[in-house]
């Protein structure tokens, strides 16, 4: 389980990115794949998945 930051959020658009706090790497988020609702800034767990463009958080909650 990674933990990180979102670092952006469109709820209209339904996509984001979470910045993982142990390396500082970018990943995509899809609405399809969060537990509870986010916003920019929030502290959240969540898993990586290869998606179609490379790894994507998916079960992404709020800690």
């Amino acid at each position: 389980m990674n933990t990180g930051t979102i670092k952006f959020f469109n709820t209209a658009k339904g996509y984001g990115f979470v910045k993982d706090n142990a390396t500082g790497k970018e990943y995509f988020i899809h609405v399809s794949g969060l537990i509870d609702q986010v916003k920019e800034n929030d502290e959240v767990t969540f898993e990586l998945q290869d998606g179609r463009k490379g790894l994507n958080a998916v079960n992404v909650k709020l800690v």
